[in-house]
């Protein structure tokens, strides 16, 4: 269900954003507005960035082989990456160019009420594809958690990368409508390529956040706190356990977590019922989180290991 959760909202955003691209590339041309270009190359980056997260997700998906024996998870995370570097390339670099080129070759823009009208159906466009990811992003939220917490720690980024990207878009969106309006109003062609610049300003904070949290889970970030805080429990509970020593776990892909875990175990245990102790956790921890697919649990005597030498 995340899985086709996921894909909804990057459909939803794709075709919003081809429509958007194309009313606001004609509006550009008719008007010659140096901000309503800015926001088509604004939709056009965010059309390309659906396009990319739905090949990380079909790649992600591929079984684990011999060469990639934890499987392709992090493919997705890759492509992710990959949306940050074209959001500030393609729509952050662009925009600011347009706007400083129309800085130094003012013009005021023509057609001003069939600019306001290309912008405000992008932005309800772009509201209801927001409204759709954001709908997705409270309902993996845990309750004691803000929104952001959810970006940041969401393991899953195809959903907070179309919440910010339709985020940015609305946004964008009234500063376009803003700098035009001024630029009429105050019969000023300076407004205009001024907003340019700050939609460009705008990418490129959102390529930065992207890039810091897509980063992060290639590199191989942690698993949530819930997560791990599940896991800890169940190996408390076990009747044979003494003592959990560190607790690690690694993101492979939005549903695949490794574990890796040291216990104490009881002392009078056997062989045989150390085995099946450990087939009893196993299998707990996978009824309890099943995204946790990969453990290794190492039997461990904290009290007798010997301290780091001081050459170490």
């Amino acid at each position: 269900m995340p899985a086709d959760n996921s894909r909804k909202v990057v459909y939803v955003g794709l075709i919003v954003n081809v429509l958007i691209a194309v009313g606001k590339y004609v509006a550009a041309i008719v008007s010659g507005s140096s901000s309503m270009l800015a926001e088509a190359f604004h939709s056009t980056a965010d059309s390309g960035n659906e396009l990319l997260l739905l090949v990380g997700m079909k790649r992600s998906q591929r079984p684990a082989d011999t060469l990639h024996p934890y499987g392709h998870g992090k493919a997705l995370y890759f492509y992710s990456l990959l949306v940050a570097v074209y959001i500030f390339g393609v729509g952050g670099v662009l925009a600011i160019y347009e706007g400083i080129e129309r800085l130094r070759h003012p013009k005021l823009p023509d057609h001003l009420v069939w600019n306001c009208i290309v912008l405000l159906i992008a932005t309800c466009l772009e509201l209801y594809s927001w409204r759709v990811s954001y709908r997705e992003l409270l309902a993996r939220k845990d309750p004691d958690e803000s929104l952001w917490d959810e970006i940041v720690d969401s393991k899953d980024p195809t959903v907070f990368i179309v919440f910010l990207e339709d985020s940015a878009g609305i946004v964008g969106a009234l500063l376009a409508l803003t700098g035009i309006t001024l630029g009429h109003v105050l019969h000023n062609p300076y407004p205009d390529p001024i907003a340019s610049i700050a939609i460009g300003i705008l990418l490129g904070a959102v390529a930065f956040i992207l890039g810091r949290e897509t980063g992060a889970l290639l590199i191989g970030e942690r698993t949530n706190r819930s997560t791990m805080k599940k896991v800890q429990e169940v190996i408390n509970a076990d009747k044979d356990v003494e003592k959990v020593g560190n607790l690690l776990t690694m993101q492979l892909g939005p549903n695949q977590v490794l574990l890796n875990v040291e216990i104490q175990f009881r002392r009078n245990l056997n062989l045989e019922q150390l085995e099946a102790t450990i087939d009893r956790i196993e299998k707990r921890i996978r009824e309890v989180e099943p995204t946790i697919q990969r453990i290794f649990i190492e039997a461990e005597s904290f009290t007798r290991r010997e301290p780091p030498s001081k050459a170490a």
